[in-house]
């Protein structure tokens, strides 16, 4: 299993797991295929989205470990 951390790429996210996307969704981020998601961490859409980092970071942990 993959583990995911607050300096993972969103992009590498969702080339591990494509199901993650909803996870990005509901923190405001609708871009998914934007620029910014190619090359922006989990830490940094974070905080442009107001959002715990530790807290998303561990629920796409969760959702994986339980696949």
């Amino acid at each position: 299993m993959a583990q995911i951390t607050k300096d993972t790429i969103i992009m590498d996210v969702l080339r591990i797991d494509p199901e993650t996307a909803p996870f990005f969704l509901e923190i405001g981020m609708h871009c998914l295929g934007c620029p910014s998601a190619s090359g922006e961490s989990i830490e940094q859409a974070a905080m442009v989205h107001g959002v715990d980092a530790d807290e998303l970071v561990n629920k796409i942990n969760d959702y994986l470990a339980s696949k």
